[in-house]
């Protein structure tokens, strides 16, 4: 009982609420991008079953779609485990950015929200949260609030796409509505100079990169990123440290 008082508790909050409304405003395009990413993967080759179960243990559409789509083209093992591991690469950073934020937690707490917390709800955290103090009372809720709604709504979403993938015809247009539901996206996620420079970046990288076998054009995109991201903080931070002095 200890525990569903706890729940119970945590959900009357006022800042898990607050998380919960701000994040469920970003809602409607994750949702599209669910049901493609729920069609993507059946239709590439996975059941029904396996694919419900990869939604809940990866809780990564990246990762889903990338992996889906290197072993429909019957790419080796460790092609797919370095691709998922480069897309997935990202969530090491939210991690050391979210940590002093939960570091007070236990660790079981900790590693359910590392597991629940996505790109959205990382971005609606920071932008309420990312210029105040850590340990500030309410921040552990807000993310939680956030996480919540985000994996409950992802995952009320990718189901029926999972479920209705063999009964939806592939002339609905569901692959163009998935660009564009993911570019609004990741605009979001766009939080400052340094982002916009590593996804203009990734996006060119992409591109030129295209005809490399085994979607390895991706790969090298998101390395790229990441490259051109850390530099371009370190330059920003360079100029804030002379501006001061």
């Amino acid at each position: 009982m200890p525990r569903l008082t706890t729940l119970r508790q945590l959900a009357a909050h006022p800042e898990f609420r607050r998380g919960w409304r701000d994040e469920s405003r970003v809602l409607p395009g994750m949702a599209v991008w669910a049901v493609v990413t729920g069609v993507a993967m059946v239709k590439g080759g996975l059941s029904v079953p396996l694919a419900v179960f990869m939604s809940l243990t990866v809780f990564s559409a990246g990762a889903q779609i990338g992996a889906v789509a290197l072993m429909a083209g019957a790419a080796p093992l460790w092609v797919i485990v370095a691709a998922t591991f480069c897309l997935n690469l990202r969530f090491i950073i939210f991690s050391a950015a979210l940590r002093p934020y939960v570091i007070h937690l236990p660790r079981a707490r900790r590693m359910l929200l590392g597991y629940a917390c996505a790109d959205l709800s990382y971005v609606v955290f920071m932008q309420r949260h990312g210029n105040h103090p850590p340990g500030q009372p309410g921040q552990a809720e807000y993310l939680a609030g956030c996480c919540t709604v985000n994996w409950l709504a992802w995952q009320a979403c990718i189901l029926p796409g999972i479920v209705l993938a063999d009964h939806i015809p592939t002339d609905w247009g569901l692959g163009f509505a998935g660009v564009l539901a993911l570019l609004g996206l990741a605009c979001t996620l766009v939080l400052d100079r340094a982002c916009a420079v590593a996804a203009a970046v990734a996006g060119v990288t992409a591109v030129a990169a295209y005809a490399l076998p085994l979607h390895l054009n991706i790969v090298v995109a998101i390395l790229a990123a990441i490259a051109t991201g850390l530099l371009a903080e370190r330059l920003q931070r360079g100029h804030a440290q002379r501006g001061a002095a």
